[in-house]
């Protein structure tokens, strides 16, 4: 077993960048280390994207140190312009305060709020809603060059397009987050998505010039596929943590149709399978003039990992659930179909007549009358069956006797 938590790190490729990386190692093995991550809340959910940061603090927390999740109630009413070549909408105070309700309820899951190294949860609304800009201006701005500024890639990418002075300004207010979570808990480390280190860069240096203490980056590697490009996106767009926009069944299905490729990575940075079991498990392949070929080993490989992610985003039941509707539904190592039907049409017989699964209603009838229709797991006996909004929304299984099995959207 390791004793740093930055070799649990390290080894399941969660590292990226950092700074001091020595100095940071011997302060991540000295005992608990606070440490804050940072989360504007622009959505009313987290996606997939995010929980890979949030299991590397879970790795943390696990390893004994705390946790701080700082909402950006404050920073969202700015905008981020990271990885944009746009400027974000402004949002309001009344939808950032939902969506950080939203968010609390989420990370729940994912962290221990009790015991010595309790996960603490901050809104940077508390501080930067009442800050006095003078103030501001001489305590964090004097830190800062324009020069320097501009010269972040954060900020190059939308020097083509104009680089509004409010965005200008969340450099300086992220930093300034930082330097009150050291002040109020001593914390020294910020951690976030690589896309983010320009900004968590900037703080370490402003507590590094203007207090004179040690201060540390680190960020993790985005969960990309092994064409790198971001994972997550499915036909629906993100794929959410929050089961209203993305349902279990869809969740899980969506790691089990994964590239062969992308199985270890997904398994390192989303589970907390052993390293030994995930090489173990991901190791089934020949190479042929530098190409890897899987065996259909890795389909097995491929639905642990399904089960382990949906279970720690969902539960057990929901993840045991969606594993045996899975399989279910395939028929060899072949996926399950996937059909799409207009708005509007929410009645079962409908329905069935739109899948081509009968060619009349008078045929779809008699397939509900001889049991032959189920819904997920609920059979359907009644030909006045419509599907509800969550069904419409978030896509349903639609079984046709035992061996026909297709995943509907609505479009």
């Amino acid at each position: 077993m390791k004793n740093n938590v930055f070799d649990v790190l390290r080894e399941r490729g969660f590292i990226k960048q950092t700074v001091f990386e020595d100095d940071l190692y011997e302060y991540l093995g000295k005992g608990s280390v606070p440490f804050y991550v940072g989360f504007d809340p622009t959505a009313d959910s987290l996606h997939v994207g995010h929980f890979l940061v949030l299991m590397a603090m879970s790795h943390m927390q696990l390893a004994g140190h705390k946790p701080i999740v700082l909402i950006g109630g404050g920073t969202a009413m700015v905008g981020d312009p990271s990885g944009r070549t746009d400027m974000r909408s402004i949002m309001t105070k009344e939808t950032i305060d939902n969506n950080v309700e939203c968010f609390k309820k989420q990370m729940s899951r994912f962290f221990t709020f009790e015991g010595p190294n309790a996960a603490i949860i901050e809104n940077n609304a508390d501080w930067l809603l009442n800050l006095n800009y003078i103030d501001f201006l001489r305590e964090v701005g004097s830190q800062f060059t324009v020069n320097r500024m501009l010269s972040a890639e954060c900020f190059k990418s939308r020097m083509e397009k104009g680089l509004s002075f409010l965005e200008f300004n969340y450099m300086l207010m992220q930093s300034y987050d930082f330097l009150v979570l050291f002040k109020k808990y001593g914390c020294r480390l910020q951690c976030g998505g690589d896309d983010q280190w320009s900004n968590i860069l900037a703080g370490a240096d402003l507590i590094r010039r203007k207090e004179q203490e040690p201060a540390f980056a680190l960020t993790f590697s985005l969960l990309l596929t092994s064409e790198g490009k971001k994972m997550g996106k499915t036909m629906k767009g993100a794929l959410w943590l929050d089961s209203k926009k993305t349902s279990p069944y869809e969740f899980f299905q969506y790691f089990r149709n994964i590239d062969d490729n992308d199985v270890r990575n997904c398994m390192m940075f989303l589970t907390y399978l052993s390293v030994d079991e995930i090489d173990k498990l991901t190791s089934c392949y020949t190479e042929k003039e530098g190409i890897r070929l899987f065996s259909k080993e890795i389909n097995k490989a491929k639905e642990i990992l399904a089960f382990e992610v949906t279970r720690i985003v969902h539960g057990i039941e929901e993840a045991n659930k969606a594993q045996e509707l899975s399989r279910a539904a395939f028929s060899g190592d072949g996926e399950m179909p996937q059909k799409t039907i207009p708005p509007g049409i929410k009645n079962i017989v409908e329905i069935i007549v739109a899948l081509d699964l009968a060619p009349s209603r008078s045929e779809a009838k008699r397939l509900i009358q001889g049991s032959g229709i189920r819904i997920g797991e609920e059979l359907i006996e009644s030909f006045d069956y419509c599907i509800d909004a969550q069904k419409e929304e978030n896509g349903f299984v639609i079984h046709k006797g035992k061996k026909i099995h297709i995943f509907v959207s609505v479009q």
